[in-house]
C-alpha cells in the first residue's frame, strides 16, 4: 500500500466514561479524520472503501467504538479486533481508557448522565461492573491501556499526544511511567518495579518541596550508591527483555517506577532511564503521574 494512501488506523474505546470523546477530539485536532460510535460489524467494511478510494483525508484514521452498540455482542467486537490487527494493508492501533469503579460512579453521579447500560432495572454500579466484564476481552486485546482515574481532561490530552500521537508507526514505544503508591498502584502496567526501599529525599525538609526533575534531589540522588545500583539493574532489565517484546510486533510496552508519594525517587529514576533509552531508539515518552 502507498504510503500516500491510509496506514494508520487507531480504535478508541474503553469503560463509559473513561474519556473517550477526549481522545477523539485530541486525535481529530493532531488531523484524524475521526468516527464516533461506528458498530465494530461496520469497520472492515469502511475500511475496505476507504482503501479503495484513496483518498488522503484517511491516511490516519480514528474510530471510537463502545458498549452502546456491542453489549449483546462483546464476543463479536472482540473478533474484528483481530481481524484488523491481521490485515496487511492497514496498521491498527487499540487505544482502551480505563477508570476505577468509584471513579465512574463518581463522574456519572455528578454530571447526571445515564451510563449507557443502566435501566430502571440496572443500578449504576451494576451496570459499571456489567461493562468491565463486557471488555474483559477487549481491554487485553488493546495495545495501550490509559487510566484516567486521576487524569483531568488536560493531563489525559497530554498523554495522548505524547504515547499515540508521539508513536510512529514502525518500532515498539517504550514508555516510563512514575506514580505514589499511596496514591494507588497504575491499573495498566507491563512492568513494575517498588523503590521505596531508597533514601527518600522528603525526610530532607529543605528538599521536601521539589521534585526528582529538579537539581536539588538529582544531586542528593545521584550520590546514593543504591540509587545508581537501582537504575543500573531496571535498565539491564528492561535491554534484556525488549528484543522479546519487539519480537511479538508489541505496539506499546509501559515500565511503571513507583515511589511512596511518587514525586522523588520514581520521577528522577524515570528521568534517568528516559533519558537512557532516548539515546539509543525513538518512541520513548515519560509519564509523571502525580506532579504532571
Amino acid at each position: 500500500m502507498s504510503q500516500d494512501t491510509m496506514n494508520r488506523l487507531t480504535i478508541v474505546t474503553g469503560l463509559s466514561g473513561s474519556g473517550k470523546s477526549v481522545a477523539l477530539h485530541t486525535l481529530e485536532d493532531e488531523g484524524f479524520y475521526c468516527i464516533d460510535n461506528l458498530p465494530s460489524a461496520m469497520v472492515n467494511d469502511l475500511l475496505n472503501k476507504v482503501l479503495a478510494e484513496k483518498n488522503k483525508l484517511f491516511a490516519k484514521l480514528a474510530i471510537g467504538i463502545d458498549m452502546r452498540g456491542e453489549h449483546s455482542t462483546p464476543d463479536e467486537f472482540l473478533k474484528v479486533l483481530i481481524s484488523l490487527k491481521a490485515r496487511s494493508d492497514v496498521i491498527t492501533d487499540v487505544l482502551f481508557l480505563d477508570t476505577s469503579r468509584q471513579t465512574l460512579s463518581t463522574r456519572f453521579s455528578e454530571t447526571r448522565r445515564r451510563h449507557p447500560l443502566s435501566s430502571s432495572k440496572v443500578s449504576l454500579m451494576s451496570a459499571i461492573d456489567n461493562e468491565i466484564e463486557l471488555l474483559a476481552g477487549v481491554k487485553n486485546e488493546a495495545d495501550l491501556v490509559i487510566d484516567t482515574s486521576l487524569l483531568n481532561l488536560h493531563q489525559l490530552r497530554s498523554i495522548i499526544s505524547t504515547d499515540v500521537l508521539g508513536s510512529t508507526s514502525t518500532g515498539l514505544s517504550l514508555i516510563f511511567q512514575s506514580f505514589g503508591f499511596k496514591h494507588g498502584q497504575p491499573a495498566s502496567t507491563d512492568f513494575m518495579f517498588d523503590v521505596r526501599c531508597l533514601p527518600n529525599p522528603y525526610w530532607e525538609p529543605a528538599l521536601r518541596e521539589f521534585s526528582g526533575r529538579d537539581e536539588p534531589i538529582i544531586d542528593f540522588l545521584g550520590e546514593q550508591e543504591n540509587v545508581q545500583d537501582m537504575f543500573n539493574d531496571i535498565r539491564r532489565f528492561v535491554e534484556q527483555w525488549l528484543p522479546s517484546f519487539e519480537g511479538e510486533n508489541r505496539a506499546y510496552l509501559t515500565v511503571s517506577v513507583g515511589c511512596t508519594g511518587g514525586r522523588h525517587r520514581s520521577v528522577y529514576l524515570c528521568e534517568m532511564l528516559a533519558a537512557h533509552f532516548s539515546a539509543s531508539r525513538e518512541n520513548v515518552s515519560l509519564r509523571h503521574r502525580e506532579i504532571n
